[in-house]
């Protein structure tokens, strides 16, 4: 093993490839990444199935769950975005289709009137918390078998640490 100087300065052990030791290789992180994305895969997978998602689709429903987290109630359509994985045309037609539902409403954003708030109807936010409801057991239905709750907490407190990490 040699040395080798960050940009900081600083010296940093490196492996007969040059990769550093003292974190995580290239590997590592690859492998982890692909083990978290495939477990996410997996658990969706389960969660998809649950019936309660045949009233309400489950990007659907992302949206009524993150709008109920809107400390006042409204939010941009633009902030909204940024917790969805869905284009913003995408999200802009799906707010098409919870707003003919009666589920969401929208207005002109109070600071811009170019922009759009939206925010859930009573009857939008009845049905997040039914369908919330059945959801957290069906996650608790799906976790439990293969995690205890020590496990858990260990699973949380580290992608809490990688959403830290990533400002989120």
């Amino acid at each position: 093993m040699g040395q080798s100087s960050t940009a900081a300065g600083h010296s940093e052990p490196v492996g007969e490839n040059g990769e550093s030791t003292a974190g995580a290789s290239v590997r590592q992180a690859s492998e982890t990444w692909e083990s978290l994305f495939r477990a996410q895969v997996g658990v969706m997978r389960r969660i998809r199935q649950d019936p309660v998602f045949r009233e309400l689709p489950i990007g659907e429903y992302d949206v009524l769950f993150n709008l109920s987290r809107c400390p006042g109630g409204w939010t941009r359509l633009n902030e909204l975005n940024h917790h969805l994985l869905i284009s913003q045309p995408s999200l802009s037609r799906m707010v098409d289709r919870l707003e003919a539902r009666n589920l969401v409403r929208r207005r002109p954003a109070e600071a811009d009137q170019r922009g759009v708030e939206l925010a859930l109807t009573d009857e939008g936010r009845a049905l997040q918390r039914r369908i919330g409801s059945a959801h957290v057991h069906r996650i608790q239905d799906v976790l439990a078998p293969v995690l205890d709750a020590t496990e858990m907490e260990q699973l949380k407190a580290l992608t809490d640490k990688i959403n830290a990490g990533l400002g989120q």
